[in-house]
């Protein structure tokens, strides 16, 4: 008998995760599998981090920590939003979590009541959709274009408002394109907002410091926008900490109020000596990052040169992040070695098992005729995935 609730069974799976689980079960079968789904770094955490880290534990850090972070932290986290994002935020204002996942979640569930509709541009991460659906909300979904490079037009966003729109999600860099706003792109939305006071913005930064070609704007920069957005980041991506579980908001007083209300019932506190080790990270200079964002820009160019001479794969130069979003609606309707290709997800599986390369396909992102492949791997992997995907399409 399923005693299962409605809530569960109508959640979808995470597709990374899903993706990833099946990965694993092929290498314990003896399977060379190559991992191109997860969006982790392959880097090692910092060592001054780490070092942090030990600290805290020989200082006795092991009682749980206020629900909304340590003081300490949120300091520090206060100090790089005002160094990196000319963004001023008060103790009162910052909300620490279990990982940037855990803001997003606290943020839908504070703001979210039954019917409201949530504006996504797509593609958009995984979690978002189901996230809104979660709250009983309503996700709606705005096609973006490769030869727009995935980004949503003031136009766009203007026809998807209706007096039912509570916010707009959306990421900068983009998990899964890897696409950037400019100043001038966010100042077009926030241009159009204006005219809608009651809807607030969620924009996701956790891929901040992976950022190619410019320096990294925040909504929340424009006065305008700063009392109706809420920040959410974290230090998972650019200092190589996915399993440390530390994110973080910068929100107004009413909506942290609701975060930390909401956090003290499901999870209270994050990790204590995890914390205190960021706040370390977070003191330093970005320059102490920048030798994995040089890296992952020359992964960038190798990948995107290679999956070039792939026929039936279009590419855009993603921006920032560590994804490369292909439109490989090239394949559907083929047959490749006698399995017909209908749609992305056939053809992720494909490449799976028979390239033995692990993607996810572009549908749990909101866009079904791309796939997004993680560069976050070293050059000799992503050479010899490449090599497998390009032999098992021609």
């Amino acid at each position: 008998m399923n005693q299962l609730s409605d809530r569960i069974n109508n959640l979808s799976t995470s597709a990374t995760l899903a993706m990833a689980a099946k990965a694993r079960e092929l290498r314990q079968e003896g399977k060379d599998i190559i991992g191109l789904s997860l969006g982790e770094p392959d880097f090692n955490t910092p060592d001054f981090v780490k070092e942090a880290a030990i600290q805290a534990i020989n200082d006795n850090y092991n009682s749980y920590s206020p629900v909304d972070g340590y003081v300490e932290l949120k300091q520090a986290i206060i100090t790089k939003f005002k160094r990196d994002n000319n963004l001023h935020y008060t103790l009162p204002q910052i909300v620490v979590s279990t990982g940037a996942k855990q803001s997003l979640a606290n943020i839908a569930q504070v703001l979210i009541n039954k019917g409201d509709e949530v504006i996504l541009p797509c593609p958009y991460w995984v979690s978002y959709a189901d996230m809104v659906k979660l709250a009983d909300g309503v996700p709606v979904e705005v096609q973006t274009s490769i030869e727009n490079d995935f980004k949503i037009t003031p136009e766009q966003l203007e026809k998807a408002i209706t007096p039912k729109t509570k916010m707009i999600w959306y990421s900068s860099p983009c998990n899964p394109s890897g696409s950037v706003y400019s100043k001038n792109e966010l100042r077009g939305l926030a241009d159009v907002l204006q005219k809608y006071p009651n809807i607030i913005v969620v924009s996701d930064e956790i891929y901040e410091h992976i950022n190619f070609v410019s320096k990294h704007v925040s909504m929340a920069e424009f006065p305008d926008m700063f009392d109706r957005t809420v920040t959410v980041n974290g230090v998972s991506k650019a200092f190589a900490m996915t399993g440390w579980r530390i994110g973080y908001i910068g929100a107004p007083d009413y909506i942290a109020r609701a975060c930390n209300k909401m956090q003290g019932q499901v999870t209270s506190g994050a990790n204590c000596i995890a914390q205190m080790a960021v706040v370390t990270a977070l003191n330093e200079p970005p320059s102490r990052i920048q030798y994995m964002v040089n890296e992952f820009k020359e992964r960038r160019s190798l990948i995107l040169k290679l999956l070039n001479a792939v026929h039936g794969f279009k590419t855009n130069e993603p921006e920032g992040a560590f994804y490369v979003f292909p439109d490989v609606s090239y394949f559907f309707g083929k047959t490749l070695r006698g399995k017909l290709i209908e749609n992305a997800a056939d053809f992720s599986l494909y490449l799976l098992e028979e390239a033995l390369v692990a993607t996810v396909s572009g549908e749990s992102f909101g866009d079904p005729n791309c796939i997004r492949i993680s560069y976050a791997a070293s050059q000799e992997q992503i050479t010899e995935a490449i090599k497998r995907i390009g032999e098992a399409v021609s």
